[in-house]
C-alpha cells in the first residue's frame, strides 16, 4: 500500500476507517432523534426542521410501498432541481428500501428514456416544470407512477429574486399515473419497517457518457456511508454548521458532501436551486453560512461579481471543492478577502464522491490532495499497471471501501474498469496525474486528452492553469487542432472578462512569455461562453469534436 502521504496526515485522525453499519437513511433518523426542532433545511424563507422532514420522509416512504408498489432492491428516479423536495424523495425511496437513481433534470426525453429504459425503474420523482420530458414515457408504458412536486410549495415569504419556474404554482396534475406531490404524502400510507442494510444497493448515478451511453454505479449503503462520515471528519463538520447546497443534488459532490454530510452532522442546509452570485453573496450574508462546497467556475463567478463589496462572507471556515483545477489566480483572491485555502478534492461518479482530499494543515493548490481514511491509491503504467516513481505522470487508480460495485447490467465494462494488483482490485480512473515527492497527488487529464505536438506530450489542463493568470481572460478551454506539419497543435478557446479587450496575437504574444514553446496556443478562439455541463465542468470534448469537424 502507497503510504507516503501519512507524513502529510491531518493530526489526531485515525488511517483506517470504520464507518457505522447502517443504511444511509438511519443518519436522518438519528439526527431527527437528537435536533428534532433544528433547521434541517431553508429554502427562500422556508425552515423545515428535522422532526418534519423524517416525516415528510416516511410518509412518502409509505406511499412509494403501498401504492407504487415499491419493493427492496426496485430502482426509483429522482429527477428534479435542487429543493426540499429533493431531499425528502433521496430518503424517501431508501426508507422504503429502494434504489435511488438520481437523474440530470437537464435531460430530454431521449436521454431520459435511456436512464429509465436501462434502470428498469418504473416510478419517477419529477417536478412541474419536468412534465413535458415525461409524458412521452408515460404514453410507451416506460412509466407507472409518477409523483410531481411544485417548488413553490416549499418557499416561504422571500423577496429574495427566485426564477419564474420556482416562483409559479402551476394548477397540480392528477391522473392515473400523475400523483401532486403533497396528496401523495398527505395519504398518510402504513410504512413497512425498515429493512435495508450496509450490502443492499442504495443509489446509481450514471456515467455523463462522454465515451459512449451513461452507465449506472452500483453504489451499496455502505459505499455510500464512506465519504459522508469521512468528509465530516476531514473537514470538521458539526451541528452548528450552516451549509450552502449550491451544487447540483443529483451529483455525487452535491449528494454526498453538502446533503448528506450536512444530515450526517445534523447542520442545516440551505439550498439553492440553480447558481446565482448574488444570491449566493446574499445568502452566506444572512445565514452567516460556514461551509461551501463547490467548484472553481462558481467561485471564479463568484469572485468576479462587482457587487462582492456588498455581502459579508467572514462567517466561511471551509471553501471546499474539486471536479478541475482551481487558477492559482483565484485561489489567491479567495485567501486575500477570507483568510482561507481552497481545499481541493477529487472523486467520481464510481466511487460516490471523495476518493482524495488535502489535508487542512497543508492545503496545495491545483492539487487532488492525499488518499483519505483506508484508500490505496497509486499512479500506475497504463500498459503495464507498474507502479511510477514519483513525479512521473501515469494513470490514477484507487482500491477503498468507496469503490463501486460495477455497472449496472454491464459485466464487460464492469471487468474493464478495474485491474488487480497485490491482491487488491483497483478502479481505473482514466484519469493521468503524478505523486509528488510529500505523496501528493496531482492531475494532469484524461487519459485520451491529450495533445501530440511534434511528438511533445501537451497536457491541456496544464496549460488552462496557466492561461488563466492572463488578467483579461475569464475561462479557457485547450483542444487540439489539426496540423499539417506538427501533427497536433494547441488550439485556446477564449472568454473574456466583462469589457476587456486582447487580441489573439497579443495573447500568444503573452502566451510566449509564460509557458514552454510547445503548450504555446498557436490558435485562438474568442467565444461567449463555453459549453458546461449541469454540475458546471467544461465539456472539453463537445469543443474537440467541434474541432474535429471543421
Amino acid at each position: 500500500m502507497n503510504t507516503a502521504h501519512y507524513a502529510q496526515w491531518p493530526a489526531g485522525l485515525p488511517h483506517e476507517l470504520n464507518p457505522p453499519e447502517t443504511s444511509v437513511y438511519v443518519n436522518l433518523d438519528i439526527s431527527a432523534r437528537r435536533y428534532p426542532n433544528k433547521a434541517a433545511l431553508i429554502f427562500y424563507g422556508r425552515e423545515l426542521s428535522y422532526r418534519e422532514l423524517q416525516e415528510e420522509v416516511d410518509a412518502l416512504a409509505g406511499y412509494l410501498q403501498q401504492v407504487c408498489g415499491i419493493t427492496r432492491g426496485d430502482r426509483v428516479i429522482l429527477h428534479m432541481q435542487n429543493c426540499p423536495q429533493f431531499i425528502i424523495g433521496f430518503y424517501a425511496i431508501l426508507r422504503a428500501d429502494a434504489v435511488v437513481v438520481p437523474v440530470n433534470p437537464m435531460l430530454l426525453t431521449d436521454e431520459l428514456r435511456h436512464t429509465v429504459e436501462d434502470s428498469g425503474a418504473r416510478v419517477v420523482l419529477s417536478a412541474q416544470e419536468l412534465l413535458p420530458q415525461l409524458r412521452p414515457l408515460q404514453a410507451e408504458g416506460l412509466i407507472q407512477h409518477a409523483l410531481i412536486a411544485r417548488y413553490a410549495d416549499y418557499i416561504g415569504e422571500s423577496d429574495d429574486p427566485m426564477p419564474d419556474w420556482v416562483r409559479n404554482a402551476h394548477p397540480p396534475v392528477a391522473d392515473t399515473t400523475f400523483m401532486p406531490w403533497d396528496k401523495a404524502i398527505a395519504a398518510e400510507k402504513q410504512l413497512a419497517p425498515h429493512q435495508a442494510g450496509p450490502n443492499d444497493l442504495a443509489c446509481m448515478p450514471y456515467t455523463s457518457g462522454t465515451t459512449g451511453r451513461p452507465k449506472g454505479c452500483m453504489h451499496t449503503h455502505r459505499n455510500m456511508m464512506f465519504p459522508v462520515v469521512s468528509a465530516a471528519l476531514w473537514a470538521g463538520g458539526s451541528p452548528d454548521h450552516k451549509v450552502l447546497a449550491c451544487l447540483p443534488m443529483f451529483h455525487v459532490t452535491g449528494m454526498q458532501i453538502s446533503m448528506n454530510t450536512a444530515i450526517y452532522t445534523s447542520a442545516t442546509l440551505i439550498i439553492m436551486p440553480r447558481w446565482d452570485r448574488d444570491l449566493a453573496g446574499c445568502w452566506i450574508t444572512r445565514y452567516r453560512i460556514t461551509s461551501w462546497t463547490s467548484i472553481p467556475t462558481m467561485i471564479i463567478d463568484f469572485l468576479s461579481n462587482p457587487r462582492l463589496e456588498d455581502y459579508d462572507i467572514s462567517s466561511l471556515r471551509r471553501v471546499t471543492g474539486g471536479g478541475a483545477a482551481m487558477p492559482a489566480a483565484i485561489a489567491q483572491k479567495l485567501f486575500d478577502l477570507t483568510g482561507l485555502r481552497y481545499m481541493e478534492g477529487y472523486g467520481l461518479s464510481e466511487t460516490i464522491a471523495t476518493t482524495h482530499s488535502n489535508p487542512i494543515q497543508n492545503l496545495k493548490q491545483q492539487c487532488l490532495g492525499i488518499p483519505i481514511f483506508s484508500v490505496d491509491s497509486r499512479v500506475v503504467d497504463p500498459e503495464t499497471h507498474a507502479a511510477l516513481p514519483p513525479n512521473e505522470v501515469g494513470e490514477i487508480i484507487m482500491h477503498g471501501p468507496q469503490i463501486f460495485q460495477g455497472y449496472w447490467g454491464n459485466e464487460v465494462k464492469t471487468r474493464e474498469a478495474f485491474v488487480h494488483i497485490d491482491g487488491k482490485s483497483f478502479f481505473r480512473s482514466g484519469d493521468l496525474g503524478y505523486i509528488d515527492d510529500e505523496g501528493f497527488f496531482f492531475f494532469t487529464d484524461r487519459l485520451k486528452r491529450m495533445i501530440n505536438a511534434s511528438g511533445y506530450k501537451v497536457w491541456p489542463a496544464e496549460v488552462e492553469a496557466m492561461m488563466y493568470r492572463h488578467p483579461a481572460i475569464r475561462e479557457c478551454c485547450i483542444i487540439a487542432a489539426k496540423d499539417d506539419y506538427r501533427g497536433e497543435t494547441v488550439k485556446a478557446v477564449v472568454v473574456l472578462k466583462d469589457g476587456a479587450s486582447l487580441t489573439a496575437e497579443a495573447l500568444i504574444q503573452w502566451a510566449r512569455e509564460q509557458m514552454a514553446a510547445y503548450k504555446v496556443p498557436r490558435l485562438v478562439e474568442f467565444v461567449d461562453g463555453l459549453p458546461k455541463s449541469a454540475t458546471g465542468k467544461v465539456m472539453w470534448r463537445q469543443l474537440q469534436e467541434a474541432e474535429q469537424h471543421q
